[in-house]
């Protein structure tokens, strides 16, 4: 018989509505049983693409004896973080200080107030490895509640008292200068794989941001090392198994070292983020492989992720049949019989082997310089280029044959931000109209779909349900994709949404007090602490996009409340140390410095949007790399839309070039830093 959940809309938790186990949503109902029966509550933590909470679920909350035991012991809660990323960051802190490490599936014991005494992450159903069966462990942290309150009440009140002190940063007092970008970028660098790019070592993520600051260190002229290190790294993936070969777009990183096997799962964030580092990379570069990554990657989440209604899907999970990466992989027999006359040649391109790379079977890869591989088979450049392409579409048709990985087709406002101002920026440097057309449908979905009656952004929707009071992340992604749809366009609605969008970051989300951002709303249920995550991990923080993006406004719109002086640098200045210190966890925060320290290019056109002359200019501006620039314009001769566009650098609080374009001739690089010096 279904449970509770059967009434969610998150795919992660109709995942688990038929479970034995007497599931709860986050919510009133639960918290209120728990405390009218003063009884614990075991809240587990997931999210649709991971392959581990798959395993947990069928070892344990489909398991009728361990669901037994579960519901005779506790109020069970289960939560999709990927909708709740406050309750995700409260709870993973309060993990990692118990146990030292994190991860999902997250398992917290918490008291009726909703404080945790202990968790972890997976538990097997029984002793393996060193792991305590979960039985075991729902036995003993039942007992622990029953007989020793005292002793959890001193830990929980030790957590209550520790927790949230990486998001307190002191207001910084020293000046913003390019001296943190010189640190950040040594730190980086002996932290490269000068053999297969990328930083650290396995499990190697893309971290897409670290190399976004690397492309703008390079073009300011302080190291072109910089620039050799990231297209090392974006070959390296494109060649590799963690960029889909058949498909186009990435999975979620790379078990090993080298980018061959990946975990399957593919996640929106990691796509819109890629996909503008391919873009950028090429602005600088006009290799083709960069752009044929873009456009790919771009290509597969219209093809993929997009529901009719404008929205961009969240992820797909990496397993099918219930065996991880199926999907994906290819047999020789298969690839012989689906490409003819060209499979050898196609399957040796590839890296197919009859032992394969992956439990038998390949994970397709390119091991060689396609240049030298031709040259090896004899065959010219472009006829194997023409045969990869044909096996591609072939195999392509017949990978759609196959039964699907689960798609999360859930909406995010924050991670549709993100791919929003990608498919603007690529539409506009690409001259791509089908991008430029799906930004404007995602816009408009998003700020039609995506707010209440009040006008307060929400979270989620799915099924033409929209729910759940926005986070900071989801305003300031949405009005960083908003301005980049009125740059790409010069339309005047979407830097009008943007700056009422940026207005509500100030009024939900600033603190006076600690001198930047929250990450829940002023008006947001109350929990252990307010979290404030500083940090950029897999995808930008809601701080650093809000501040990166507010600078920007400011310049455009002269809003003194967006101002650096008043809030936009605040944040920068208290985190400054950090930046040199930890800039793989920091990418964000050093774009937003970087612009704030260098002498933004303003570029205003003024023009019919339909006209000749400004779609040319929209294209010249658009195809090249200035990451410190403000471009904006007025598309119609409306006063509404000419008034918003009157920044000038002394309302934004400095000085800065403002060009207006009566010719297509434009600064041929980005380096336009006025107070840019070199490193020893």
């Amino acid at each position: 018989m279904p449970n509770r959940l059967s009434q969610e809309t998150s795919p992660y938790l109709l995942q688990h509505s038929d479970n034995p186990v007497d599931w709860y949503p986050w919510g009133e109902e639960a918290l209120s049983r728990a405390r009218d029966e003063d009884r614990p509550i075991l809240l587990s933590i997931g999210y649709s693409a991971c392959h581990w909470c798959h395993v947990m679920e069928r070892e344990s909350f489909e398991n009728e004896e361990i669901a037994s035991l579960m519901n005779e012991n506790f109020v069970n809660i289960k939560v999709d973080r990927e909708e709740r990323p406050d309750l995700d960051a409260v709870y993973m802190e309060a993990v990692q200080m118990l146990t030292g490490r994190g991860g999902w599936p997250m398992t917290v014991f918490l008291t009726p107030e909703g404080r945790p005494y202990y968790g972890g992450t997976y538990f097997p159903p029984e002793d393996r490895q060193g792991m305590p069966g979960f039985p075991r462990l729902l036995a003993a942290a039942s007992e622990a509640y029953r007989t020793n309150k005292g002793e959890i009440e001193r830990v929980t009140r030790q957590l209550a008292d520790q927790m949230g002190r990486s998001g307190q940063m002191p207001r910084g007092v020293n000046p913003l200068t390019t001296e943190v970008m010189h640190t950040a970028y040594s730190q980086l660098a002996t932290q490269f794989d000068h053999l297969n790019g990328g930083f650290g070592n396995a499990p190697k993520f893309p971290q897409p941001m670290t190399p976004e600051f690397m492309l703008r260190y390079a073009q300011h002229g302080f190291n072109p090392r910089a620039l050799e290190m990231v297209q090392l790294t974006l070959q390296k993936m494109a060649y590799g198994g963690i960029y889909d070969q058949v498909g186009g777009g990435f999975h979620r990183y790379s078990t090993d070292a080298y980018w061959l096997v990946p975990h399957f799962e593919k996640m929106l964030y990691d796509n819109a983020l890629l996909a503008r580092l391919y873009l950028h990379a090429w602005q600088i570069t006009s290799n083709p492989l960069y752009r044929r990554i873009t456009e790919e990657t771009l290509d597969y989440v219209l093809r993929e992720m997009t529901d009719t209604a404008g929205g961009f899907y969240s992820a797909q999970d990496a397993d099918s049949e219930g065996v991880e990466g199926k999907f994906f992989v290819w047999t020789p027999d298969e690839l012989r019989a689906a490409l003819g006359p060209d499979a050898e040649l196609v399957m040796g391109h590839y890296g197919v082997t009859d032992r394969g790379n992956f439990e038998g079977a390949n994970i397709l890869n390119v091991p060689k310089d396609p240049e030298d591989y031709a040259d090896e088979r004899g065959v010219s450049e472009g006829e194997l280029s023409e045969a990869v392409q044909r096996a591609r579409a072939t195999l392509l048709e017949i990978r759609e044959r196959r039964i699907h990985p689960l798609l999360d087709d859930k909406v995010l406002t924050g991670w549709n931000g993100l791919m929003l101002r990608s498919f603007a920026e690529a539409g506009a440097a690409l001259n791509r109209a089908d991008y430029l057309d799906a930004a404007r449908r995602n816009a408009a979905f998003l700020l039609d779909c995506m707010r209440d009656e009040n006008g307060r952004i929400l979270r989620t929707w799915r099924n033409g349900q929209a729910k759940l009071l926005g986070y900071l992340e989801d305003y300031a992604c949405l009005a960083d994709g908003l301005l980049a749809l009125h740059e790409a366009t010069l339309e005047s609605r979407w830097l009008r949404e943007a700056n009422e969008v940026a207005k509500g970051i100030i009024e939900l989300f600033w603190d006076d007090t600690v001198g930047g951002f929250y990450d829940t709303g002023s008006d947001h249920e109350s929990l252990m602490i307010r979290p404030r995550d500083v940090f950029d991990n897999a995808q930008p923080c809601g701080g650093s996009v809000a501040t990166d993006v507010l600078l920007r406004l400011a310049v455009i719109t002269g809003n003194d409340d967006f101002a650096p002086e008043t809030k936009a640098a605040t944040p920068i200045r208290a985190l400054q140390p950090l930046l040199g210190r930890a800039p793989s966890a920091t990418g964000h925060w050093l774009g937003a410095l970087d612009f704030y320290v260098s002498l933004p290019k303003e570029i205003v056109i003024v023009g019919p949007v339909d006209g000749e002359v400004t779609r040319d200019m929209l294209e010249e501006v658009g195809k090249r790399f200035l990451p410190n620039r403000v471009w904006s314009g007025v598309g119609d001769r409306r006063p509404a839309a000419a008034n918003l566009v009157t920044g000038t650098a002394g309302n934004a609080g400095r000085s800065a070039h403002r060009l207006r374009l009566p010719a297509l001739r434009l600064p041929t690089t980005g380096n336009n830093s006025g107070r840019a010096g070199k490193p020893a």
